[in-house]
């Protein structure tokens, strides 16, 4: 292999500008071509009662790798079936209840062919995503999805680039057919990534991060303001939550209000917790998204969001900073 040590920045920008043009010129070709074979492929998978078994050579086969993530997580079960590997074993993975996805650009790899009329024996259907409509692949396969390409972007018009970035889309809008088509929602995508932003949002509600018990600067309205100010100051919360003898919320006094007080000048020592406190604070049912009470403190410019039941009865109280550490927001 050659080798040269001199480099043109020119040259490379040039030649990556051409590249992405290529392989957007290869998706902008690909989008109408797709129709009946599409739907009889999306319809196949819906019908399903296994797994969408994906198998791919080489780069097919790190493309394939991605599409079962993809199909995974939007709610098609899927794993992805060596071809190489099927030949020892791998292919009991597969059963008759399975659709199988094979990827091969030309149609003709050795490894993936040898096992497809295996699959065609035990009643699989398979539905070929190739460059080529003539080969051994597409011959087998039941549905044909083409995702040929013009060129690919390598500059030897050798290595697999746009064929690639062709099949990955194409697996994309496979997915997202079938995402449709199942009334897949933003809740079931969290249930499939609880431990991403989005499944904190949508799987956290206010009960999971509520601080409550002893941890509440609860007070009576009574209570004389100093005696107050220690709770507040004791419970760390920045505010001091007044009740009555049933638990329920009368009012909420603040750090805020107490600087208006000191503003106004006064006289504290005179004052009660009943006396200060205002009288309709924010509240939210446990139940609710932690989320939503995050949009509550940001709409209403505040940091504690007080928690009731349905007859406004303390159940705890969740702030910025609970919701901060949980990652909500």
């Amino acid at each position: 292999m050659s080798q040269t040590n001199v480099f043109d920045p020119d040259r490379a920008v040039s030649i990556a500008r051409k590249a992405l043009l290529i392989e957007a010129a290869a998706l902008t070709d690909l989008a109408p071509r797709q129709g009946a074979a599409f739907a009889a492929a999306v319809k196949a998978m819906l019908a399903c009662s296994g797994r969408v078994a994906v198998m791919g050579m080489g780069k097919s086969g790190h493309v394939g790798r991605k599409i079962v993530a993809t199909l995974a997580s939007t709610g098609t079960p899927a794993l992805f079936v060596h071809p190489a590997e099927a030949s020892h074993g791998d292919l009991g993975m597969v059963t008759p209840k399975d659709v199988v996805l094979a990827l091969s650009n030309s149609g003709e790899s050795d490894e993936l062919n040898a096992v497809l009329p295996v699959l065609k024996r035990l009643g699989v259907r398979i539905v070929a995503m190739t460059g080529r409509d003539d080969s051994s692949l597409a011959r087998h396969a039941d549905i044909v999805l083409d995702c040929a390409v013009a060129e690919e972007a390598c500059p030897l018009n050798l290595a697999p680039t746009a064929s690639t970035t062709a099949q990955m889309a194409l697996g994309d809008a496979l997915a997202v057919a079938l995402l449709d088509a199942r009334g897949f929602k933003a809740e079931d995508f969290a249930r499939s990534h609880p431990g991403g932003a989005l499944g904190r949002k949508l799987l956290t509600h206010v009960r999971d991060l509520m601080r409550s018990g002893a941890d509440l600067p609860r007070v009576a309205p009574g209570l004389s303001f100093t005696e107050m100010m220690r709770e507040m100051s004791a419970k760390a919360l920045g505010v001091a939550i007044v009740v009555d003898d049933q638990d329920h919320v009368l009012g909420i006094f603040t750090d805020g209000d107490l600087r208006r007080l000191v503003e106004r000048g006064s006289d504290l020592r005179s004052l009660t917790a009943g006396e200060v406190a205002s009288g309709a604070p924010r509240t939210v049912a446990p139940d609710a998204l932690a989320v939503d009470a995050a949009d509550m403190m940001e709409a209403a410019r505040i940091t504690v969001v007080l928690v009731v039941d349905a007859e406004r009865h303390l159940l705890g109280a969740i702030t910025i900073n609970d919701l901060m550490r949980a990652k909500v927001i």
